[in-house]
């Protein structure tokens, strides 16, 4: 797993604007399409407690965020 991941959907308008973001600021992550891979939804939802919430931010295996700034 990279340093920090970021768990994704597609057209998911917080997803880019968290992804926008964290390339401002110059965070390197990994972007992990929860719908393309079984093993990443399970990731996924285990990391968002079961609400499959995105976009779910974890660095070092430790969630950041859940959603993005209140929404997601």
């Amino acid at each position: 797993m990279a340093e920090r991941v970021m768990y994704v959907k597609p057209n998911c308008p917080y997803c880019e604007q968290a992804r926008a973001e964290m390339t401002a600021e110059g965070m390197a992550f990994e972007e992990r399409d929860a719908t393309a891979e079984r093993v990443w939804r399970d990731e996924l939802m285990e990391y968002s407690k079961g609400t499959g919430r995105v976009p779910t931010v974890v660095l070092a295996g430790q969630v950041e965020t859940v959603g993005w700034k209140g929404r997601g």
